[in-house]
């Protein structure tokens, strides 16, 4: 099973599912979102994070936030954290980061409706870690997974990342697919573009051009 953080507000700290404190869930009616993927499209990449204080967030990515939160847009994130499954982080580090995440978005008037976390590794690590599960991208099982709880319509959905992988998701629930320049958006975009296995329906230099394209494209 996926893991879900999510949340009622910006102004309650995630927790594991696995926790007796009720589910981070702000609910929200049959609409659009756009999926963010964290490392390298919301926040710097810099490999795996194993402290709060190694997330930044990239320029300009609260803006784009704060111009989803706005237009009412469900702000998504869906990011693998395989660093649990290798032992480079706990859950509970992870936690703490994404709490992390929350309060710095929080303190930019930003929030996310919902953060969605597969922890996974088809090949390394032990249980209950180690899994060939269907929440790790490309496949999309944090996408429904998040439409099923936060009530999306993932036809009129785009997600946003910085990999192939990201965009192969998209297209196997039926939403837009957005690759962007950060993290590693430029070199997979410069040099490896012809091997990917989904086109993205739009290419943005950073998640502010990405959502302002999603804004102004509107539904389809």
């Amino acid at each position: 099973m996926p893991r879900s953080i999510v949340g009622w507000g910006p102004q309650r700290p995630i927790f594991l599912e696995e926790s007796t404190v009720p589910a981070y869930t702000r609910r929200v009616g049959p609409r659009g979102a756009v999926f963010i993927d964290r490392d390298g499209t919301l926040t710097e990449e810099v490999g795996y994070v194993n402290h709060p204080s190694r997330l930044r967030l990239l320029p300009r990515s609260a803006e784009a936030i704060r111009r989803l939160n706005r237009a009412g847009v469900a702000a998504v994130l869906a990011t693998n954290q395989a660093g649990v499954a290798r032992g480079y982080f706990s859950e509970e580090v992870l936690a703490a980061v994404n709490a992390a995440l929350v309060q710095r978005l929080k303190d930019e008037g930003a929030y996310l409706d919902g953060l969605y976390v597969c922890p996974h590794h088809p090949t390394e690590g032990a249980a209950p870690f180690r899994l060939d599960c269907d929440c790790r991208k490309p496949r999309p099982g944090l996408l429904r997974r998040a439409a099923s709880e936060l009530g999306l319509d993932l036809l009129r959905s785009t997600l946003v990342g910085d990999k192939p992988s990201d965009l192969v998701a998209a297209r196997a629930v039926g939403a837009r697919g957005v690759l962007v320049l950060t993290g590693y958006g430029l070199g997979e975009w410069e040099y490896r573009r012809a091997a990917f296995p989904v086109a993205p329906d739009h290419v943005a230099g950073d998640l502010l051009d990405a959502v302002e394209w999603v804004l102004a494209s509107g539904p389809r």
